[in-house]
């Protein structure tokens, strides 16, 4: 009827194509405001996504992907949010989930930021895939069988567990990458705290 075109007609339509750029698009920067640390942006981006009839487990998914990504061990605890969340609203369901999504979102918009566990995974890969195969030490190897043990496998290895603090130090990387460090904790207090323990322990040895 004329009264319902002319309804519809005057109504808002929100524009969002699951399968083209405008999904893309808000999911980018709804992500890039949590990296942000911009919560009012985050929600407000997440709205557009709930709006636009996006199902909440993809945006639960991305949530947990930069839970990692984004703050990795500046706030541990977000890792363990983000997952809490991606299973809870697959368990609720909207439309009572926005609420859930909408407290990590928040969380992990205000939570202090880092990229070194991203970084230094991304740095092995590309060692692994520069070098190859490079051969586990011998004191590394495990030694089931006597030919093993003759051939010295195991030999030389130092139990952690009997030394103070648990921790004696020897190499745990191939001898040709030997002293190569991939992760460099970042600039926050929870990473600090990494920083200086790598540092007491290591002193010296990661040099490169």
């Amino acid at each position: 009827t004329n009264e319902l075109v002319q309804h519809h007609a005057q109504t808002n339509s929100l524009r969002f194509d699951k399968n083209g750029d405008m999904h893309y698009d808000i999911a980018s920067a709804f992500i890039k405001s949590i990296r942000g640390s911009d919560p009012h942006a985050a929600v407000y981006w997440l709205a557009r996504l709930l709006e636009g009839g996006e199902e909440v487990k993809f945006i639960a998914r991305r949530m947990l992907i930069s839970a990692a990504e984004d703050i990795g061990n500046a706030n541990p605890t977000a890792l363990v949010i983000a997952n809490n969340c991606f299973q809870a609203v697959q368990a609720i369901g909207l439309p009572e989930g926005r609420i859930i999504l909408s407290q990590c979102a928040t969380y992990l918009a205000c939570s202090p930021k880092s990229n070194a566990a991203y970084l230094a995974i991304d740095k092995s890969i590309q060692t692994v895939k520069e070098t190859g195969n490079l051969p586990v030490p011998l004191h590394l190897r495990n030694a089931p069988t006597e030919l093993m043990k003759e051939l010295d496998y195991g030999k030389g290895y130092a139990y952690p567990h009997d030394h103070p603090d648990s921790f004696v130090l020897q190499n745990y990387l191939p001898e040709e990458i030997k002293g190569t460090a991939f992760y460099y904790p970042g600039g926050n207090p929870k990473e600090n705290q990494f920083k200086q323990f790598i540092e007491q322990r290591w002193k010296d040895h990661y040099g490169r």
